[in-house]
């Protein structure tokens, strides 16, 4: 295929995803289409970053891929993270040998039968948004031209969100945030930082805390905190 034709396909990938940016129809039909552009990928998700511990999955091509993006939320380290706070690209083609780097992370993928992850920051210029992550069940290195579609994949995904925040009048991705699958654990973050007069920071981490004793997800904890279903003073230091 000609390299003309080829970005031709790159842009449908993003352009032509069903629903509007910011919705979850949109992130899992992008993710899919991801999946089925790019070659030895079994799986990918779009998460937007604030910072290394705040974050909103838009959506995955697979729900074993958006556990695994909790999994990067709940424990604070990932491939994800590392790209979006490094703002380059992370390759990891075999996750046995990077056990050392996220040895948390690196359990959990592997007990979902991941072998290999790529993650792509969502960034132009100076702004950064968050990131691409891509899935694989084999070992291996993406080849180059897969490599440099991911990338090219990611740069269009952030255009296309930056195009939608500029059209909404603002820079700050909070409009998609709102609908992102962790506006919960906002939520149960306020709550439980305004009854225990706590910052928001602290409160988040006494989420996270707790779902990782109890080897949930920080989205399951705080459903549970806004349903009630779970004391907030239990979640006290």
């Amino acid at each position: 295929m000609a390299d003309e034709d080829r970005r031709h396909v790159l842009w449908r990938a993003v352009s032509g995803a069903a629903g509007s940016p910011g919705q979850g129809t949109w992130g899992r039909s992008v993710c899919r289409n991801c999946v089925a552009a790019l070659t030895g990928i079994d799986a990918a998700a779009l998460t937007l970053r604030a910072t290394a511990s705040a974050q909103d999955l838009l959506g995955a091509s697979a729900d074993w891929a958006a556990l695994l993006e909790d999994h990067q939320y709940t424990l604070g380290e990932g491939p994800g993270i590392s790209a979006f706070t490094q703002g380059d690209p992370v390759l990891i083609d075999d996750l046995a040998a990077a056990d050392h780097q996220w040895p948390a992370f690196t359990d959990a993928a592997q007990s979902a039968g991941v072998a290999a992850v790529f993650a792509f920051p969502l960034q132009l210029g100076a702004i950064a948004l968050g990131t691409l992550d891509l899935y694989r069940r084999t070992p291996g290195a993406l080849s180059p031209i897969a490599a440099a579609e991911a990338a090219a994949l990611a740069d269009l995904i952030a255009l296309v969100l930056l195009t939608k925040a500029d059209r909404a009048q603002t820079t700050d991705p909070d409009w998609i945030r709102r609908t992102g699958s962790y506006h919960d654990v906002h939520i149960a973050t306020g709550m439980l930082a305004a009854r225990q007069h706590i910052s928001l920071a602290d409160a988040f981490t006494r989420l996270r805390a707790h779902a990782f004793v109890r080897g949930h997800t920080v989205l399951d904890v705080a459903r549970d905190v806004i349903a009630r279903r779970i004391d907030i003073n239990e979640l006290s230091e």
